[in-house]
């Protein structure tokens, strides 16, 4: 019986992680008899691309995109969101898995807009099984999340009160401690404007006379971080 074989690119720089990940592979092959996988590995983004590039005659499948590896001073590619956006434009057929250590609801918002992966996994979450049954849902054409991504989700779907992008990126960087003074280099506001906006979201989060403290714990609470 022929098999139905796959090419999977993990860029990952963790070597625990990526036996994992071949553990996970393995797993799918000893349940899914018709399934086969080549595999490739990249420790950094410059080198993850130009894998991606030579492989157009042999399109990859699969990508897994750790969006915490180290960026070495030089390289023509600093981030896995700037990645991403390649791949999406240079490889669109692929698949695309982020894996996270840790991320902020901001931040796995962010993710989604710009990229909108087919699986998403917070690596505190997940198993080696769990990353098994998202490569099988994966190439069922179903998308896999982990538990702290569809709980994002799910705020998100219940929430009775939306912010926008500006508003977001405010608490965002405000909860990153960003001083004042700093904030319009960051967003497109002055001073005065950013100051409106904190008595806005206070006044709408029924917190008219809280703190900034107070506005982030309840934006947490409530998923905008």
């Amino acid at each position: 019986m022929e098999k139905n074989k796959y090419h999977v690119l993990f860029i990952e720089d963790q070597p625990l992680i990526v036996e994992s990940y071949k553990n996970a592979l393995n797993n799918v092959f000893l349940k899914e008899s018709r399934v086969a996988f080549q595999t490739d590995i990249a420790a950094n983004y410059d080198y993850a691309f130009d894998l991606i590039k030579k492989s157009q005659i042999n399109p990859i499948d699969i990508i897994i995109l750790d969006l915490n590896l180290f960026s070495e001073t030089g390289n023509k590619i600093n981030s896995a969101e700037e990645l991403g956006l390649k791949i999406r434009k240079v490889s669109p057929q692929s698949k695309l898995i982020i894996s996270a250590s840790s991320l902020q609801n901001y931040e796995i918002d962010k993710i989604f807009k710009k990229l909108n992966p087919e699986g998403f996994l917070i690596k505190k979450d997940v198993t080696s099984a769990q990353t098994s049954l998202a490569i099988s849902s994966i190439l069922d054409g179903v998308p896999y999340y982990s538990k702290s991504v569809i709980l994002y989700m799910r705020q998100q779907l219940t929430s009775d009160f939306t912010i926008d992008k500006i508003n977001r990126q405010l608490l965002y960087e405000l909860s990153l401690g960003t001083k004042m003074k700093d904030l319009p280099k960051i967003l497109p506001l002055s001073i005065a404007g950013i100051e409106k906006r904190k008595r806005n979201l206070k006044i709408a989060l029924n917190l008219k006379d809280g703190s900034d403290r107070e506005l982030l714990l309840t934006a947490r609470d409530r998923g905008f971080l």
